[in-house]
């Protein structure tokens, strides 16, 4: 019977976790022909019941056509009337009806600010339903036109509606205060209906109230004599003494209308459509629209189909209506009341004009500051000489830029950022341990669902760098291996925006009226922790903005000449200007101030143990690799929401969360602070040839520099960008680019020459050893690896291969092509990191590619490739450019790993092969059946108290069993899950509650029920496993979990958290 009358609608799933119970909805036929809204009206008791039920009614409609807008009553067709209810419609054929309708139109067309919509909807309902019960069909023959003014009962010639809904009125008489400007002291000379002698008053300022009026004469008629009665009816002309400040006297003031119910109606459609002249007759084009008396075009709609309906009725009742409705539309022009400006528009349209007037004052600025600098390098320097006129272009250019002017959401004031009053961006920094799940496996771990099946951590990135960076510091300087590595796979820092700003001041006054206001809940005031004010968005600092024009995007088109000596050495000199940040830091400016403030907030969102990896407690070199390790964990989280690579190019994925080149600029004014010893710069191991003295004092060292073919070339990027005095230009950013990719290409080709079997190098050896006397020997792979493979024969890198087991790259022979896909693989995450710096440092466009052209578009992009580049041609080789003889450089390099080789031969080979490729992060895979989990954990012991907990739960990132509220397992004040968030997650844990089926997410302080992954038949949740239905897995909820861990996203997406206590 159930399934005959309404179909069932399966569950909603909503982004937040939380889902819509599934429900049955009436099927069509129902909606249309049994649903009855005037019943659902009487019979519900509550109001949000009967707007439940009209809002799938108007979603039906619209669904199935009936209805573009928001339907007016009667929702549709009336049903007959009962006979005992017949007397009632003789009311709405009385004159004082019509009178109070023709008031309320009135009103309502000239936008009277007490009448609503419902009242409209009221009015045209009362005449829709006097025209259907109309006593008799109306004689055509006219009425006399002429007649005596009429007011009040004789407005209206009779009682039929069909007639008097075509008589005009010219003039009413209204009582207002003596001082209205609606008093008339002289009678017009004429009031009849056919409006020839009109009134000049155009008094409608106060539009009258005719019911307050009628009901007040009624009273006066009662109180005194018929005489009395209609001598209240006259004007007063008699003007009495008033006191001061005293209620003015009331008098009688004429007011020209000149309509009728029928032009009342026209125009009112007019103003409904918004265009003038909007109603045109149907039964112009179609005669039968006057013969059908139920057309299905008007049975639904809103208030222009309600008037359309009347007036087809009205000239179907009478053709003396249907002429007058076309005369009516042939002149008519529907009254413009003053459009009324509401306080929010008001407040846009100021802060527009501001904004306006602000940037002419700005170009104004901008345009004398151009003049003044033309004239005087004009009388200053030669004008004939051409460096001095592309240096006056260049300088004029630059002048012209823009400065950046950023709104304040809170004070709506628009502006630049300046050091007095810097503006910032609204952002989020949370800790994040998403990095450091990614494996190199492409499948991702099945959560054990027996004791066999274990997970086992050391294939994850964040094991593999944790254990790189230790091996490096047992055997190297500590300060040399916090240079040569990144940290933040553990608890980095991920920063990301809402877009929107404002200023700093204004943000803590914000602040201020947030810690005095009572009524918060979901965010600690104390932690810093707010919501942006325009769109609510979860938030935590305000990250400044760099005061500016943006330089770095001007500078992108300026083309240089310079050779590539003379820009590593302009390199070098920058490096060494410290303190020359433009921002200046022993002035104490608000900006400076802001900056040092958000970079303690940095610092602070994740804990120390993630922080400090140096020998030496608080030693300087944490903070510097701690800074730029936080923009390469952005950079890198970037590349993972955009899919691990960028083919798709163009904007960020992850839209306007971004906010890297603010965060530049504030990394590089504290980077700028530290110093780097000269004699060990990596910049002049990369870019110039040592001499034997120097090589052997640096060797001779207990402990040694890390060599250069065992530092992270990412890593040595973001230091070389940073410490570079900010904006950073175009040219020296090239330049950086390529002399760390020939270090890439090296270690490239020592990775794999150490992965090559002893007689593929001997046979790679020997045939580049023929090609070296070639003209493009130093760009040729196969001649760079044989000269790499002799040089690394003079130690013990290879002896020993003989005890290891390489059989998995030993097996099969190098090709060439298999070969140059290797150096191409192992250069990619380099070039994409790269890529990325540059989009947002300089603005420039990422195109899109297929997944086989990655490497060459990039490469171009970057500026690797010479312009006579040709593709058929193409060789990761060609992208090379050595700054010092390449053979020379690349001896000086492998002479550092020969050294530490015949020390620890065991060692040497573990250092030099990288993972260069790690697959997407992802959550643990679950089993398809929910009884599979629960079999296995709800009487799984704990491996910390030995118990089986009362409420277990599983992690879904590493698959840990943990107890949930266990006090057993209680540490320092901290339950298991909270303590196992902030050990796994950085403070951010997934957990499966095993016998409620539900997942649970724990965000810092903060916690919420995030919904369940696991579905019965009919797509229900189950929760608490109450009804004991099998439990499946809905994979496109699970997909939707991961993905907004992967995108850091539910503090944004969930809304329902509550404090934990550190009791979870």
């Amino acid at each position: 019977m159930l399934s005959a009358v309404a179909d069932f609608k399966a569950p909603v799933f909503e982004p937040g976790g939380s889902m819509q119970q599934g429900m049955y909805t009436p099927k069509a036929e129902v909606w249309d022909k049994e649903f009855d809204p005037v019943m659902v009206i009487l019979r519900t008791v509550y109001r949000r019941d009967v707007q439940s039920a009209m809002d799938r009614y108007t979603a039906f409609l619209k669904q199935s056509g009936k209805v573009h807008g928001n339907p007016w009553p009667p929702y549709k067709k009336r049903t007959h009337l009962h006979p005992s209810y017949k007397g009632l419609m003789r009311l709405l054929h009385c004159k004082t009806l019509h009178i109070v309708l023709f008031t309320l139109l009135y009103k309502i067309l000239m936008d009277h600010q007490n009448l609503s919509e419902h009242v409209l909807c009221m009015v045209l309902y009362l005449i829709e339903l006097g025209l259907e019960n109309s006593s008799e069909q109306e004689s055509d023959e006219e009425d006399s036109i002429g007649g005596q003014e009429r007011c009040h009962d004789s407005w209206f010639p009779g009682n039929n509606l069909v007639s008097n809904m075509r008589h005009f009125i010219n003039y009413v008489r209204v009582r207002v205060p003596e001082t209205a400007p609606e008093v008339k002291r002289e009678p017009p000379a004429s009031t009849s209906a056919d409006g020839s002698a009109a009134s000049q008053n155009s008094g409608t300022a106060q539009v009258f109230s005719l019911v307050a009026e009628r009901r007040k004469k009624f009273q006066e008629i009662i109180n005194r004599n018929t005489t009395e009665a209609n001598q209240a009816v006259r004007p007063k002309t008699s003007m009495k003494w008033s006191a001061p400040g005293a209620t003015p006297q009331l008098t009688t003031a004429i007011l020209e209308i000149k309509e009728s119910i029928l032009s009342l109606l026209v125009k009112l459609h007019h103003k409904l459509s918004g265009k003038q002249n909007s109603y045109y007759p149907p039964w112009l084009d179609d005669m039968e629209t006057l013969i059908q008396c139920e057309n299905p075009k008007y049975l639904h709609g809103d208030g222009m189909t309600a008037v359309e309906r009347i007036l087809l009725k009205a000239a179907l009742q009478s053709r003396l209506n249907k002429r007058i409705i076309e005369e009516i539309c042939r002149k008519v022009t529907p009254p413009v009341p003053p459009k009324k400006i509401s306080p929010a528009e008001k407040k846009i349209l100021d802060k527009e004009e501001r904004r306006q007037k602000a940037r002419e004052r700005q170009q104004k600025l901008l345009a004398e500051f151009a003049s003044r600098q033309k004239s005087f390098m004009e009388t200053a320097m030669d004008v004939e000489s051409p460096d001095a006129e592309i240096a006056m272009e260049i300088a004029t250019a630059e002048q012209h830029v823009p400065e950046a002017v950023y709104d304040c959401v809170i004070c709506g004031q628009s502006g630049p950022s300046t050091e007095e009053r810097p503006a910032g961006l609204v952002v989020l920094l949370q800790a994040s341990s998403v990095l450091g799940q990614c494996r190199n496996t492409t499948e991702p771990k099945k959560l054990p669902t027996s004791e066999k099946e274990q997970i086992y951590p050391w294939d994850t990135c964040a094991a593999v760098y944790e254990a790189r960076l230790a091996t490096l510091q047992h055997f190297f300087k500590d300060s040399s291996c916090l240079q040569s590595v990144s940290i933040g796979w553990e608890g980095g820092v991920y920063v990301q925006t809402c877009g929107h700003t404002l200023h700093i001041d204004c943000h803590k006054s914000y602040m201020e009226s947030l810690r005095n206001d009572q009524v918060l809940q979901g965010f600690s005031v104390d932690k810093g922790e707010f919501t942006c004010p325009l769109c609510r968005q979860f938030a935590n600092s305000v990250l400044p903005c760099y005061p500016g024009n943006n330089v770095e995007r001007s500078l992108w088109q300026c083309h240089s000449n310079k050779t590539m000596q003379d820009l590593i050495k302009e390199v070098e000199d920058l490096q060494e200007q410290l303190g020359t940040f433009p921002v200046s830091i022993s002035s104490e400016t608000n900006l400076s101030k802001e900056m040092e403030s958000v970079m303690k907030d940095i610092k602070s969102t994740t804990q120390k143990k993630y922080t400090d990896y140096s020998k030496s407690p608080g030693s300087p070199d944490n903070d510097f690799l701690f800074m730029y390790s936080v923009a390469r964990t952005n950079l890198e989280l970037e590349l993972v929401h955009r899919g691990g690579n960028l083919c798709l190019g163009g904007a960020s994925t992850a839209g306007k969360r971004s906010c890297l080149h603010q965060l530049f600029h504030v990394l590089a004014m504290h980077m700028r602070l530290y110093s780097i010893d000269s004699a060990y710069n990596p910049w002049k191991k990369l870019t110039q040839l040592m001499q034997n003295d120097e090589s052997l004092q640096i060797c001779s060292e207990e402990q040694p520099e890390v060599p250069v073919l065992y530092r992270d070339a990412s890593s040595l990027l973001l230091i070389q960008i940073l410490t570079m005095p900010q904006p950073l230009r175009k040219e020296h950013f090239t330049c950086i680019i390529k002399v760390l990719f020939t270090l890439l290409y090296i270690q490239a080709l020592v990775a794999l020459s150490v992965k090559c079997s002893a007689e593929d190098r001997m046979t790679w050896m020997n045939s580049g050893a023929l090609k070296k006397s070639m003209s493009n020997a130093k760009k040729s792979w196969e001649v760079l690896l044989s000269h790499v493979i002799s040089e690394l024969y003079n130690g013990k890198i290879y002896e020993q291969e003989e005890t290891e087991d390489l059989a998995m790259d030993s097996t099969s022979a190098w090709c060439p092509h298999s070969i140059e896909t290797y150096l191409q693989q192992f250069c990619l995450p380099f070039l994409r990191i790269t890529s990325l710096l540059q989009h947002h440092l300089f603005g420039a466009e990422l195109p899109s590619c297929q997944e086989d052209e990655e490497f060459t578009v990039l490469a171009n992009c970057l500026g690797l490739l010479p312009p006579s580049f040709q593709s058929s041609e193409f060789s990761s080789a060609s992208c090379l450019d050595w700054p010092v003889p390449a053979f020379d450089i690349i001896s000086q390099w492998c002479s550092e790993l020969v050294s530490f080789a015949g020390k620890h031969p065991t060692q040497v080979k573990i250092l030099l092969i990288q993972e260069a490729k790690w697959d997407l992060p992802r959550l643990l895979q679950l089993p398809e059946n929910y009884n599979t989990i629960f079999q296995y954990y709800h009487r799984k012991s704990c491996s910390v108290c030995s118990k089986v907990p009362k409420d277990p739960a599983v992690c879904l990132v590493c698959g840990t069993f943990v107890c949930l509220k266990g006090l057993c397992c209680k540490q320092q004040s901290y339950c298991e899950c909270v303590l196992h968030s902030q050990n796994c997650g950085a403070g951010t844990g997934i957990f499966l509650l095993i016998n409620a089926s539900v997942i649970i997410i724990i965000r810092g302080h903060r916690f919420c029920l995030w919904g369940s992954v696991y579905l019965d038949a009919h797509g229900e949740e189950d929760r608490d496993l109450r009804r004991g239905k099998p439990l499946y897995i809905c994979k496109e909820r699970y997909k939707v979990l991961e993905q907004q861990w992967v995108s850091h996203t539910f503090d944004h997406i969930n809304k329902r958290w509550g404090p934990h206590y550190n009791g979870l």
